[in-house]
Parts: C-alpha cells; structure tokens; sequence
C-alpha cells in the first residue's frame, strides 16, 4: 500500500484541533487501540500498518515519538454536544479540565467504574486530541462523552429529581455521606479544574459538597483532578 503526500498531509493535520474539526476526522495509534476501534460503533475508514506501508510512512504519520504499528482514521460521532440530561444514572460533569493526560484517564477510570456518561464544559479540552485519545486505553469508544453547558445542565438535573455533587475542601466527608447513585433520577459528579476547582458558575447549582478528607497529619494542597475523580467514583460505586 502507497500513501500519497496528500494522504500523509491529511492524516498527520488530525493531530490538530481545527482540521479534526474541518475533516470531522481523528486518528488512533497502537494495535490495541485500533481493534477497540473496529469493534466500536464508531465508522473506521482506514486502518494503516507499518508491515503494509512501511516504517518510514508511519513514522510520516504518526504523532507519537516511536510510531505504533498501527493507526486508524475513525469519523468523530456526530453528538458531540448535549443540553439534556438522561432521567436516571451516574454521570461526570468535567468543569474546564485542561490537562489532555487527565481527561483521558478520567474516560478510563469511568469506565471502568460503569459511569453511564461524561459531559464536560466546552472549555475542556478537546475528547479526540490525540493525547486524550491515547490515555484513554479504548476506554473513549465506550463512555458516551459531550460537551454542554453545565450549570443548565445542573440546573435540569435537579428539576428532574436528581443531585448534583461536587468536590470542595470545605465539603462533607464523603465516606461518611448517604449518596445517590442515580437509580432513579440522575446524578451528576462535578470534578473540578486542576488548578481553580469547580467555576463559581458550576458550584452555585451544586447540591451536596463532597470533601475527600486526606490522611491526619497531612499537608498536601489537593488532590489531582483525575485522582479525585476516581476516589469520588469509587466511593459512589463501592454503595
């Protein structure tokens, strides 16, 4: 297989935001990614190999230092934003996290945990940059992920008989709480950005203040978004 300089153009160009954008294309690199990929629901529409193009091609595309053996060209789903809330289950509301390592293993840790979905602010960083991609292990091609405004989306939430949880230093114990796990309405999880925490915006529809306590004797600021995030969903799953 031959790969025109326009092919190499194209692919390598989806390491940016705006031609994923324009093209409403992203690329995933690694074997294992790539099979996620094909047994997804997302529309693959080229698998490349370096047995097939060869390593100097791949390297032409790849966006990581040691290309993988493989890379996929996937279509990015067309919801990619939401103003509505499901009736019932436990989803992460993503208030302005920056940092593409955290959110991509945010998307990995809920899924494991069966988080029913992700909504994040629109000023979160974009869900197929490929180091977010990367992080994820797969995980992105099994949690539903949108952006949306989230205090309405807080707001809806609670109308619809739901809670909307959030971490601060000043909250709760969160292993001493009764919480919500959504079986009946929804619950929101708002895990806030690295360095500010949850916006003012977000925090005035808050519902239950959360406060991971750390360890007697401790003085360490914070927790990491993503760290937090995955204590947060534990306890809501451990219930």
């Amino acid at each position: 297989m031959m790969l025109s300089s326009a092919d190499i153009k194209r692919i390598k160009s989806l390491g940016q935001k705006k031609f994923r954008d324009l093209l409403g294309l992203f690329a995933v690199e690694g074997e294992k990614m790539v099979a996620e990929a094909l047994a997804s629901d997302f529309e693959v529409l080229e698998v490349y190999r370096g047995s097939e193009i060869g390593e100097e091609a791949m390297s032409r595309i790849s966006s990581l230092s040691t290309p993988s053996p493989a890379l996929a060209v996937v279509r990015i789903p067309a919801v990619s934003s939401s103003g509505s809330v499901p009736g019932k289950g436990l989803f992460l509301c993503l208030d302005s996290i920056r940092d593409p390592g955290n959110l991509g293993t945010i998307i990995r840790t809920a899924d494991w945990f069966g988080i029913d979905g992700i909504y994040a602010s629109c000023d979160t960083v974009d869900v197929y940059n490929p180091k977010v991609v990367q992080a994820t292990m797969g995980s992105i091609f099994r949690v539903p992920f949108a952006y949306a405004d989230l205090p309405a989306l807080c707001r809806k939430a609670v109308k619809a008989g739901g809670r909307v949880y959030g971490t601060f230093l000043d909250g709760e114990d969160i292993f001493s709480l009764s919480l919500d796990c959504g079986d009946s309405a929804p619950s929101l999880i708002v895990i806030g950005n690295e360095s500010r925490g949850i916006s003012p915006q977000v925090e005035a529809e808050v519902t239950d203040r959360l406060h991971i306590p750390e360890y007697p004797g401790r003085r360490s600021e914070s927790l990491n978004a993503a760290v937090a995030a995955a204590v947060t969903m534990s306890e809501f799953r451990r219930r």
